[in-house]
């Protein structure tokens, strides 16, 4: 059954979620997914974001690489990457290869500060579309997005070249851009898109929930 989503228009559509937990966290030289915010590790906050909507999670990670405790999740489960080093794009195929559902909700681990209103909405703007995706001006947000499995296709042919840039898939499928005035209605101060890659990163996403910023 799908679950209802509320967009510019109303559509019921089967959303299966996927979360990318491959990344080596090179810049903060550790792996970030073990790292804890408040009271729970990066990839527990990004799952316990994500539970409300009741679809299937699909957990992407490298072959060798071990994951923090997540519990409460019955309709998760683990895969590994089908195209290993290959980074975000071979995470995001991955995820689509592995999902039941026509669309699907991306998001990377170390996002701390997703936003369910914000999810929500990209969701219900996703019929008639390969690719719903943010754009804040000139930066676009490809790890929080929607993607169909449309883009399975094309993104193989990318992996096959060795083409690894996520951007490169947007001249080849049909995107909808979410711009800034449609996010500043559920998340004005752009949270959502706060990543984890450093220390400064980490120290500050920390101060942020021990400050109980209102996110």
């Amino acid at each position: 059954m799908g679950v209802r989503l509320e967009g510019i228009e109303n559509h019921t559509l089967d959303i299966t979620c996927i979360v990318l937990a491959g990344g080596k966290g090179l810049r903060l030289g550790r792996d970030k997914v073990q790292e804890t915010v408040g009271a729970d590790n990066l990839l527990q906050r990004v799952l316990s974001q994500l539970a409300p909507f009741n679809r299937d999670i699909i957990i992407v990670t490298a072959g060798d690489k071990s994951l923090p405790p997540f519990n409460g999740y019955q309709r998760s489960r683990v895969v590994a990457d089908i195209y290993p080093g290959k980074g975000a794009l071979g995470g995001v195929y991955t995820g689509l290869a592995a999902s039941s559902s026509q669309y699907n909700l991306v998001v990377a681990c170390d996002m701390p500060f997703l936003n369910q209103a914000l999810l929500r909405y990209l969701m219900g703007l996703s019929a008639g579309f390969d690719l719903v995706v943010p754009r804040l001006g000139d930066l676009v947000e490809p790890l929080h997005g929607v993607y169909s499995k449309s883009c399975l296709v094309p993104m193989e042919r990318m992996l096959k070249r060795d083409n690894l840039e996520v951007r490169g898939l947007f001249e080849l499928v049909s995107v909808r851009y979410v711009e800034s005035d449609e996010i500043d209605r559920f998340d004005p101060q752009h949270l959502s898109f706060y990543n984890v890659n450093t220390e400064a990163d980490l120290e500050k996403a920390r101060q942020m929930v021990m400050k109980d910023v209102k996110l």
